[in-house]
């Protein structure tokens, strides 16, 4: 079927709201960015972007995952957070995708300079200063911890936090994609989870 004439699913109630929290500089997690904000409108969902950070999860380890022997990705991270305390989690939205996109708006395969996306996203220069000192790793970890704490088995990048238009509250980690999904899997994608959430007993799934 042609992704050109699939129909969107008829929801009979709007307002879900996804928190997500992600680690700014991992590749996997900006797939599912896109696929979020691909299905927002269509399915009226309200996303409000967190941060989590990979060097916080991994920074107790004997050996890294990530292979971030020199803490690189502290720096993101900490940016991301310094505009998320600063200005919100929309602000927070608009630089991660400043970060990925380059100035025409196509897409990195990796992040971009972080002042010029701080600039293009309407937002001080001066916080790219918050990537190389400590001032706002408390503020790091409890966002952190808010989103991974929200799960009970093992979890990275991304956490997705789902709540229905009744209340009801559902977390998940992932999903994770490996490349850009077109609208029809998009849709199908969104509402597998949306099923996935209304089952209580639910807990984990992989492939």
């Amino acid at each position: 079927m042609s992704a050109s004439v699939v129909a969107t699913p008829e929801y009979e109630e709007s307002g879900w709201t996804v928190d997500f929290w992600l680690d700014p500089a991992c590749p996997l997690t900006r797939y599912t960015a896109r696929w979020i904000v691909q299905i927002a409108n269509e399915v009226q969902l309200t996303v409000r972007w967190r941060v989590m950070s990979l060097s916080v999860l991994n920074e107790h380890r004997d050996d890294d995952p990530e292979g971030d022997t020199h803490g690189y990705l502290w720096v993101p991270a900490r940016v991301a957070i310094a505009v998320q305390t600063a200005h919100g989690h929309d602000a927070l939205g608009t630089f991660y995708s400043a970060l990925w996109t380059d100035p025409h708006g196509a897409e990195r395969e990796w992040i971009g300079d972080i002042s010029e996306a701080l600039s293009r996203s309407g937002l001080p220069t001066s916080l790219a200063g918050a990537g190389m000192n400590t001032g706002h790793d408390a503020e790091l970890r409890h966002s952190h911890h808010d989103g991974l704490d929200r799960i009970e088995a093992e979890a990275g990048t991304p956490v997705l936090a789902i709540t229905t238009p009744q209340g009801d509250k559902r977390a998940f980690f992932g999903p994770v994609l490996r490349d850009a999904v077109d609208r029809e899997d998009a849709i199908t994608l969104w509402e597998a989870l949306r099923q996935l959430s209304s089952v209580r007993a639910f807990r984990e799934l992989k492939s």
